[in-house]
């Protein structure tokens, strides 16, 4: 099994790489997938989000209210601590499953965006950054996604900096242009890892 870690700041399109990646033959295990997962209505991880920020997180229906939650743990950094500690080890546990799962010879690629800022490099063979400026990931987050400005400026500041993802990663997959550019420069690090996997070159 070949494990790839895939990161990107927000706006940078690592969720389009992730998919171009799993068209190809990867298993994708998506770390911001199963974070929703884990604190679905009726789990644990829900009860402890519940018990440690109270039921003004919470919709009238009981479900998880995001916007309430973003609101708090990215205006404070030891709130936003405090959620990681309870969600990151039981996205840990559930990717550990998944993995598992996907057999042997699979090339797995495990799309982790806070993967620099949990220091996680070592737990992959493979480190793949989606790189853009931050003038590309804040227009797309403003213009794209409708995301106030100062909400996309609080986000990207509360990440790893586009130098600290840089200096962790094996690969770096230029995304500051069009679309129709990505996808040969994903296909080619595809190809990279294929021959990885293979053990016909030694590095991605």
């Amino acid at each position: 099994m070949l494990r790839v870690g895939l990161t990107g700041g927000i706006g940078a399109g690592k969720s389009e790489v992730a998919r171009l990646l799993a068209s190809y033959g990867a298993v994708l295990i998506d770390a911001d997938l199963i974070a929703r997962e884990v604190v679905e209505p009726g789990t644990p991880g829900l009860a402890a989000v519940a018990a440690e920020f109270g039921e003004k997180v919470l919709t009238p229906e009981g479900a998880l209210d995001r916007p309430a939650l973003g609101a708090v743990v990215f205006a404070d950094e030891e709130r936003r601590r405090a959620l990681n500690a309870i969600v990151h080890p039981l996205v840990r546990a559930r990717s550990a499953e998944l993995e598992r799962a996907a057999g042997e010879s699979a090339i797995v690629v495990q799309d982790v965006p806070l993967l620099v800022e949990g220091a996680m490099m070592d737990q992959f063979d493979v480190v793949i950054v989606v790189d853009a400026s931050p003038a590309t990931q804040l227009d797309r987050l403003v213009r794209l996604r409708g995301m106030p400005e100062a909400d996309a400026r609080r986000r990207m500041a509360a990440q790893a900096t586009r130098e600290q993802r840089g200096a962790a990663a094996d690969v770096i997959i230029d995304n500051d242009g069009p679309r129709e550019a990505l996808e040969p420069r994903v296909r080619a690090v595809w190809k990279r890892l294929e021959e990885r996997a293979a053990g016909v070159t030694p590095e991605p």
